[in-house]
């Protein structure tokens, strides 16, 4: 699910660093969280239950793949909303802020 402009509210900028997200975007983040949170569970209990490493391994891969998603999902409306007013408004030093954001994505 792609977030755009009207899925993602701007920015509060008077209540600095805080975004308001539709109740829908809020609704889809959440329940991939919920899963990732039940994926998580399932690794402990995989280590728990000695499964095989690989397996366990695999699982990772797999929790890791769907914060990543959660994480394009927010940058995606980041970027479309939050981002973009700021360059409207004057805000050049958004961008660097931006940048810093991507590059700690990349590191993982």
């Amino acid at each position: 699910m792609n977030m755009d402009a009207a899925d993602h509210a701007a920015c509060d900028h008077q209540n600095e660093r805080k975004s308001h997200h539709s109740e829908e975007v809020k609704k889809n983040l959440t329940t991939r969280l919920n899963r990732i949170e039940g994926q998580i569970r399932g690794i402990k209990g995989l280590i728990e239950k000695d499964t095989y490493c690989d397996d366990v391994i695999t699982q990772i891969s797999a929790t890791q793949s769907a914060l990543n998603s959660v994480a394009k999902l927010l940058l995606e409306g980041h970027l479309k909303s939050c981002i973009v007013e700021r360059i409207q408004e004057g805000d050049d030093k958004v961008l660097d802020e931006f940048l810093t954001t991507v590059q700690k994505l990349m590191k993982k």
